[in-house]
């Protein structure tokens, strides 16, 4: 259907442009034809064409029945519904719904209402970025008077859609558009009627639901006779006065500690109770142990008394056996410390000798170093005589950690050096004196 609209539509706009076409080009060869009889002059020319003004205005007059027939055919949209409006009677009755309606041309129109969902909003949004709609919508948030006198900031939203059967009243009798016309009014006298009956503190939070139910009854009901259907009314936010917010925080803040002494106190009296309990089951506890106990010992006492008969013969016995076993203790004690005594005297002699033997050893060992120690200094000192320069380098390795570099004089002449050979040539002629007196070794 909505082919055949268009195709009508372009078909009237074509017919239209070839009846234009048409008187067009007999105009340009009419032109031409008078150009070119005054260019000929007395010549004889071929006739002049004719213009066609009745088939182009034929084919123009014709061009408006499709073009009368397309403006017939009405679409409504999807979430969308249309009323018919006469130019004669007005509004006519009845609901256009999505989809393709044929009406009188040029004799009716039809308007068409949005039928989806809607909000009407008071205040800032709470969703970041999010850009009010424009059907009514504030950013300034609703202005009421208290009871108190103090003014409260509202943020309202009201969710409401146009009743679809009712679009031909809404269309003949009320102010367009209504969603900027009728729904804002209504609800700001709503909130403004209801409010002043209240305190701050009531709307607040004592009865903020009482007063959002009584709002949202009200704007239903006076905007349901209009045909308008309130799905929802949110109170989303209120704003105190800086004073009242300030002193209304103060007053809930003692509330709260009020309300936890209360429960601390119903605590602790739970707690003392509790302790009631626990010494009461404690003081039963204690007699039923106390007469247990009593109990258990009178028995102990019965069995004690009846094991006594055969307990006397049995200590003597035990008597007798514990004195028996003292004195087999004291003959075994007074053998031990005879042995004791002559194992020391045993272990005092090889210490003795072991003492003896070690001396000899130690003796042996130092004679043996001594001749050793004698012997390699021989042999050093004959390398010394053989090589005066190892002084030198023995001096210098001892005095390393001292000294970084040491000048010696190839002739042996240092200004310690010959007392050093002096001195170890002394002990050269000493080792060799003591050398007849060393025992022979074994």
């Amino acid at each position: 259907m909505l082919f055949l609209k268009y195709s009508l539509v372009w078909g009237g706009i074509g017919m239209i442009l070839i009846a234009v076409a048409m008187l067009t080009y007999d105009l340009y060869l009419t032109m031409q034809y008078r150009r070119a009889q005054t260019a000929a002059g007395p010549e004889p020319l071929p006739p002049l064409p004719q213009i066609r003004w009745r088939s182009a205005l034929a084919l123009a007059l014709l061009a408006w029945g499709p073009i009368l027939l397309s403006l017939g055919i009405v679409v409504v949209p999807s979430g969308m519904a249309g009323v018919r409006v006469s130019q004669t009677k007005g509004t006519l009755a009845g609901t256009l719904y999505p989809g393709i309606h044929f009406v009188t041309p040029l004799a009716e129109n039809v308007s068409l209402f949005d039928t989806r969902d809607q909000l009407f909003t008071t205040g800032a949004m709470e969703e970041p970025g999010k850009t009010p709609s424009a059907a009514g919508t504030k950013l300034e948030p609703l202005n009421v008077q208290a009871k108190e006198g103090l003014t409260l900031g509202l943020s309202i939203t009201v969710r409401y859609r146009l009743d679809a059967k009712r679009l031909d009243s809404i269309q003949a009798n009320l102010p367009l558009p209504v969603e900027k016309e009728i729904v804002p009014s209504v609800v700001t006298t709503a909130w403004r009627e209801i409010v002043p009956n209240y305190t701050v503190r009531d709307v607040f939070a004592a009865k903020r639901e009482e007063v959002r139910k009584r709002a949202a009854d009200i704007i239903s009901q006076k905007l349901g006779a209009d045909g308008i259907i309130v799905k929802e009314v949110m109170l989303r936010d209120i704003q105190l006065p800086p004073e009242y917010a300030k002193g209304l925080e103060n007053l809930l803040l003692k509330e709260q500690e009020n309300d936890q002494m209360g429960v601390q106190t119903e605590i602790q009296q739970k707690q003392v109770r509790l302790s009631e309990l626990e010494a009461e089951a404690a003081k039963v506890q204690q007699v039923k142990q106390a007469e247990g106990q009593a109990q258990v010992r009178v028995l102990e006492a019965k069995g004690e008394a009846d094991a006594m008969q055969y307990t006397l013969p049995l200590k003597e016995k035990q008597i007798q056996q514990s004195r028996l076993e003292a004195e087999a203790r004291k003959e075994a004690t007074v053998k031990n410390a005879e042995a004791m005594a002559e194992a020391k005297v045993i272990d005092s002699k090889a210490e003795m000798e072991r003492r003896k033997l070690l001396a000899e050893a130690e003796a042996d060992r130092i004679r043996v170093t001594a001749v050793a120690d004698a012997e390699r200094m021989k042999s050093e000192g004959e390398v010394l005589k053989q090589n005066p320069l190892l002084i030198n380098k023995i001096v210098a390795e001892r005095l390393s950690d001292k000294l970084q570099i040491m000048m010696v004089p190839s002739d042996g002449k240092f200004f310690f050096a010959n007392d050093v050979l002096r001195s170890m040539n002394m002990a050269n002629h000493a080792s060799q004196a003591e050398e007849p007196q060393t025992p022979p070794q074994n």
